[in-house]
């Protein structure tokens, strides 16, 4: 009887050190299930930093779109070009407004051309003498004196910019994000 008593000890041992033996190869349905758990947890992830991503606004650190440009004394009698703020402002002796140079067919800025010989066109029923107009280096198109578009591919106009005075110490401020109409000036 002892003998079988050891037989059953030696195999239950041998079982015992079978079992502790490591796995050579994992099984197909483990390799399976552990893509299928990793899957699960980048999805989550991923829906998860969305989630507290969107609860961070993205900043943007852009220029003001409304400025002091300096006194209305500090600018000549016909044009200025802003070069760093893209705007053109005009003084006509007490009057003043401003034109983006902001091309509206794609954005580019426009150039002012100084015509050789004045020009006498028609804009919106008056004659004009223009003596000067405005060239878009990047695809062509040409604005008259007043920021009217005659050629190339813009849709419309050059846009015309609010011009006020500050109060607190009369400096010429631009709001780059209030257009106007062509008629409007701004007497100092």
């Amino acid at each position: 009887m002892k003998s079988s008593r050891l037989s059953h000890k030696d195999e239950a041992t041998e079982k015992a050190a079978t079992e502790q033996e490591p796995k050579l190869k994992p099984s197909r349905r483990s390799f399976f299930h552990r893509v299928g758990l990793g899957a699960l947890f980048a999805a989550v992830g991923g829906q998860s930093y969305g989630l507290f991503r969107s609860l961070v606004p993205n900043v943007l650190y852009e220029e003001p779109r409304r400025f002091k440009v300096g006194l209305p004394a500090d600018f000549a009698e016909g044009s200025t070009f802003l070069d760093d703020r893209r705007v053109f402002i005009f003084r006509e002796k007490n009057t003043y407004y401003a034109m983006s140079a902001a091309c509206p067919h794609l954005g580019c800025t426009v150039k002012m051309v100084n015509l050789s010989e004045p020009q006498t066109v028609e804009i919106k029923g008056k004659s004009v003498e223009e003596k000067w107009e405005f060239h878009c280096p990047c695809h062509g198109s040409k604005f008259r004196c007043e920021g009217t578009n005659y050629s190339g591919p813009a849709p419309r106009p050059l846009d015309w910019v609010k011009l006020e005075v500050a109060p607190e110490d009369g400096q010429l401020v631009v709001n780059m994000s209030e257009n106007v109409n062509q008629n409007f000036r701004l007497t100092v």
